[in-house]
């Protein structure tokens, strides 16, 4: 996985099976840097913490973004063990791994 680029031009996400997004159109859309009527970076992300495994969630919204901004997704999950599942990393990786979380060697 590492080295290879993170949005392949054309390809379709899974879990964006509803809707005529490819993946680098949704990666755009969690960067914020696309808005497609009303769905925008909070619509990408909540969809990608409803059905994404952990470690593309990861990969695509970065540790530092995810802990972020966790607060403002979390009560918007469909599913109440995968907000726990987050609130646990949210609440123990800065706690155990901070060096994990710096955005930039901050």
């Amino acid at each position: 996985m590492d080295g290879e680029p993170l949005a392949q031009p054309g390809k379709r996400l899974w879990y964006v099976w509803d809707y005529d997004i490819d993946e680098e159109t949704f990666q755009a859309m969690l960067d914020g840097k696309v808005t497609l009527g009303r769905l925008g970076r909070d619509w990408a992300a909540i969809r990608l913490l409803d059905y994404a495994p952990y470690p593309e969630i990861v990969r695509r919204l970065s540790l530092p973004v995810l802990i972020q901004d966790w607060p403002r997704w979390r009560d918007k999950l469909r599913m109440k063990e995968r907000r726990r599942g987050i609130d646990f990393v949210v609440e123990w990786l800065p706690a155990h791994h901070p060096e994990l979380v710096q955005v930039n060697g901050q």
